[in-house]
C-alpha cells in the first residue's frame, strides 16, 4: 500500500544547500511532495567540520533537532554545543551558524516555518 503522506528518506533525492559545506539534505515534508503549506522538514547530514556559514532567514523561523553527532552553534552572539537529543531554535532574521564537531557526520531534522525551499529571497548573508 502506498500513501501520499508517507515519506521514506531513502526515496528522497539529496541535495547540497547553498552557503553550506559538507552538507547533504533531503526535503522530507514540502509543498512538492505532500502539499505542506506552512512548514518544511529537512533531514540533514553534515560531515565533520562542515555546516552552515553565517546567514539569517527573513520572516522564517528554524528549529534543528540533533539525531547523531555533535555540533557547535552560534545565534546572535550566543554559542553552545549540541549533543543528540538537543534542539536549537533560530528566530526569524537572526544570524546563525551550525557546524559539525564530531568525527562522524551530524544528522539532524530541520524544521522551517514558513517553508524555505532554498528560495534565495528567504536568506540573508553578511555583507
Amino acid at each position: 500500500m502506498t500513501s501520499r503522506y508517507l515519506i521514506r528518506a531513502s526515496e528522497v533525492e539529496a541535495y547540497s544547500p547553498a552557503n553550506h559545506t559538507g552538507t547533504f539534505n533531503r526535503r522530507l515534508v514540502s509543498q512538492a511532495n505532500v502539499g505542506a503549506q506552512h512548514m518544511e522538514v529537512v533531514l540533514g547530514e553534515i560531515a565533520k567540520g562542515g555546516g552552515a556559514l553565517p546567514h539569517a532567514h527573513p520572516g522564517m523561523e528554524q528549529a534543528c533537532y540533533l539525531l547523531e553527532g555533535t555540533a557547535h552553534v552560534e545565534v546572535e552572539g550566543e554559542s553552545f554545543e549540541m549533543v543528540p537529543g538537543d534542539t536549537c531554535f533560530f528566530p526569524a532574521d537572526k544570524m546563525h551558524i551550525f557546524q559539525t564537531t564530531s568525527d562522524t557526520p551530524a544528522k539532524l531534522l530541520v524544521i522551517y516555518s514558513p517553508p524555505y525551499g532554498e528560495n534565495p529571497e528567504r536568506v540573508r548573508r553578511p555583507a
